[in-house]
């Protein structure tokens, strides 16, 4: 389970193993969390490019796999994301993990949508061109689809200083797809509903997937956009790779910084003066 709360759940105790994950070192939720699970007595692992949480490791004497630092975390999700998949698999947690296609397949995307890549041919950049000016809504096809949906959120937010929505069947069969009732009555023209498959969903969920697609049409522009690879950690790390390459192109396409991030900037300040 994910925890990204300042409180960890009842039920975590004394044979609980825990994955601290924390670029920075300093992401207060996760101290809070941490130092809450050393006094129930479980094990930690901390995933750390320093801060507190590393000086916390060695003062503890906690395992500490130190990964290079200075960049924005939302870039550093391979140093985070492949040693704690890595150390999972190694502990018998996970199944083995076929490397090699993972990074072919990366080389192969980054080939097709990086900047050499020209336009008429780049999915990442048309795709760009269709989400300016509009509020995209991510909706995964599952439940692996709907974690890349929230990264793909989360990287339009923070990259491309935009309103973003995320979801996932079959859930928003039962809820959200009744919003689209009123949609009629709003701007047509605002919304974008992005698709996010790997294409050997089962036939009920191919089939929701199509049925809302006839329902939205009309009232919204529908993309689907396809996992690569036959592993799962493929094609769920090449789906938010492209989630990358789209929001940098929509950032260019606004014309605003990528890099900045202000708000979040304003907010941690406003935090500290609390304290």
């Amino acid at each position: 389970r994910t925890c990204r709360d300042y409180e960890v759940p009842n039920w975590v105790d004394e044979s609980t193993l825990v994955f601290a994950c924390s670029y920075s070192g300093n992401t207060e939720e996760t101290l809070s969390a941490v130092r809450q699970c050393l006094t129930r007595g479980c094990d930690v692992l901390c995933i750390t490019s320093g801060g507190t949480l590393a000086d916390l490791a060695r003062e503890r004497r906690l395992p500490l796999v130190s990964i290079p630092g200075g960049q924005p975390p939302r870039t550093a999700l391979g140093y985070l994301f492949v040693p704690l998949v890595s150390l999972a698999t190694r502990m018998g947690l996970l199944p083995w993990q076929d490397w090699e296609e993972l990074f072919s397949t990366l080389d192969g995307c980054l080939e097709d949508w990086g900047m050499e890549s020209a336009s008429r041919s780049n999915p990442a950049k048309r795709l760009a061109v269709r989400l300016y000016g509009k509020i995209p809504l991510l909706y995964g096809l599952g439940a692996w689809h709907a974690v890349v949906a929230d990264r793909w959120k989360s990287q339009l937010n923070e990259n491309s200083k935009c309103m973003v929505f995320a979801n996932a069947f079959p859930e928003l069969n039962h809820n959200e797809i009744v919003g689209w009732t009123l949609s009629e009555t709003q701007a047509s023209d605002r919304w974008a509903v992005v698709i996010l498959e790997d294409g050997q969903e089962s036939p009920r969920m191919q089939a929701r997937a199509r049925i809302t697609r006839d329902l939205v049409r009309g009232k919204a522009e529908t993309f689907t956009v396809t996992a690569r690879g036959e592993a799962l950690l493929t094609k769920m790390l090449s789906l938010a790779y492209l989630a990358d390459f789209v929001s940098l192109y929509l950032a260019a396409l606004y014309g605003v910084d990528p890099y900045e991030i202000a708000a979040i900037d304003l907010l941690k300040k406003s935090l500290a003066e609390l304290d």
